[in-house]
């Protein structure tokens, strides 16, 4: 520990303590984000290059300050960023052995994982679930990065056939990769952390939960997605964010692939090639998720196909979005970019925009799009009343995108009362705020209820962003005036 104090993990350090500082304030400000990203030029300067990647900017909006970072990706997404090139660069500088390689880019995916899983059981807890993901190895990564000697000797001794691999550390050592980890942690106020990654052992937490089962994921894809210790892991996933099993198998797949972009958009290319790729996914995989669909066809009971998303419509719809941002042209323009970005780009089977009206007494149905959804241009008329709180008005009220029936949105479950199931029915939807800047403009709602099939988490991300790109362009038309 003294020798690791001596090289740059210290200053990694701060900037992972000040980080989640920031992300454990509710009233956190863009600047307070900022100022600690502006501390390190270089960090700034990667932080600014993977927000203007194709991956976190679809849009292709210019990024050029911290600030305007936020703005086009979001809070999280910055500082997200912002703790990952901290870590990859740190680390990464060391020695580019196959041991630090290898378990660097299985820390980043498994955090990846860890974070987009407790998006369902653990919401308010995500960025720290991610952070332990990254540092879960941490005495482990620093040795093999900065030991020198002591590191070629305990390579050579892993090198035996059938070795005992953490017998070999302590006789090498003399202490224990986990021991190395807490000490660090503790030395470095991350103290919280540590006590996540040991409660993940044994899974007391949901939050902990989502942290060992990303790490699992991670470990076992390793093997390749095909694996048995793969397969094995896709119920348990499945029930863990009570989901089916071939949502559970898209959002791993998902999570794989959003974290070899960002990897790729840290510059990180050696460790991008290590992530397992989710290219060619294997027959008896893909079998899972058509096996599932034809199901799902035949309980629905509908004629013409299912509606499916394309990927192309979706960035086209996200780049007129983000230049209308700059240069808005009319409300209607905007409306229609946004329904059909999300129907015929997202997949999405029925949206709707409920705006406020009356004096801003009730939600009011402005645009819908999707089958059996033209009934509630005329019939859909909600109170806003606090008196009696719906999810609508809570939405709006705490500026939360939700997916609703999910673990981590269950104790909302009541303000989805018998007035909502009688518009909607029953099933997981997603909703969110409109906002023009501070005002209040309505809410967007969004459902896979014609054929019954589960929303995905790549449909969730693209209704949050096209929720934050409406948002922008009113703002940007109420300034033209």
């Amino acid at each position: 520990m003294e020798r690791f104090s001596e090289a740059e993990l210290p200053a990694m350090a701060v900037v992972v303590h000040d980080l989640l500082r920031v992300s454990q304030q509710e009233n956190a400000s863009v600047k307070q984000l900022a100022d600690i990203l502006l501390r390190d030029a270089a960090l700034t300067s990667k932080v600014l290059r993977v927000s203007n990647s194709v991956y976190c900017n679809p849009g292709r909006e210019v990024v050029r300050t911290i600030s305007r970072a936020v703005v086009v990706l979001g809070f999280e997404q910055v500082r997200m960023i912002g703790l990952s090139i901290s870590l990859l660069d740190t680390l990464g500088k060391g020695a580019a052995s196959q041991q630090l390689q290898s378990l660097l880019a299985r820390s980043f995916h498994g955090a990846v994982q860890a974070r987009n899983l407790a998006q369902y059981v653990a919401l308010a807890h995500k960025e720290e679930v991610f952070i332990a993901g990254l540092l879960q190895h941490l005495g482990e990564l620093a040795f093999w990065s900065l030991a020198g000697e002591s590191a070629e000797q305990l390579a050579e001794a892993l090198a035996v056939p059938d070795i005992d691999r953490d017998k070999a550390v302590r006789r090498v050592l003399g202490f224990s990769f986990e021991q190395l980890t807490q000490g660090l942690l503790r030395s470095w106020n991350l103290g919280d952390i540590g006590h996540l990654i040991q409660s993940g052992r044994d899974a007391r937490t949901p939050a902990a939960r989502a942290l060992a089962m990303g790490s699992r994921v991670a470990e076992q894809a390793q093997g390749g997605w095909h694996s048995e210790g793969f397969q094995a892991l896709i119920k348990p996933l499945a029930g863990l964010i009570g989901s089916s099993p071939d949502e559970a198998l898209q959002q791993v797949l998902a999570s794989a692939h959003e974290a070899a972009d960002i990897a790729a958009g840290c510059g990180a290319h050696e460790l991008q090639a290590l992530i397992p790729s989710t290219e060619g996914v294997p027959l008896d995989l893909a079998g899972l998720l058509e096996q599932e669909a034809v199901g799902v066809a035949a309980r629905a009971t509908i004629s013409e196909p299912l509606l499916q998303g394309n990927v192309d419509l979706l960035k086209l719809s996200m780049q007129n979005m983000a230049l209308m941002v700059k240069s808005p042209i009319n409300v209607e323009a905007i409306l229609s970019t946004l329904m059909n970005g999300l129907h015929l780009g997202a997949g999405l089977e029925r949206v709707m925009l409920a705006v406020l009206a009356d004096n801003q007494s009730r939600f009011k149905a402005k645009r819908v799009v999707g089958k059996g959804t033209q009934a509630w241009l005329s019939g859909f008329d909600l109170s806003c009343s606090r008196a009696h709180e719906h999810i609508f008005g809570y939405a709006l009220r705490q500026r939360e995108v939700l997916w609703m029936g999910t673990p981590a949105t269950c104790s909302l479950e009541d303000l989805s009362d018998q007035r909502i199931r009688e518009y909607f029915g029953d099933g997981m939807f997603f909703i969110a705020p409109i906002l023009a800047g501070n005002r209040e403009i309505g809410v967007l709602y969004a459902d896979m209820r014609v054929s019954g099939r589960e929303p995905s988490e790549a449909q969730f991300a693209a209704f949050k962003r096209f929720t934050e790109l409406t948002g922008h362009c009113l703002q940007a038309l109420g300034r033209r005036g």
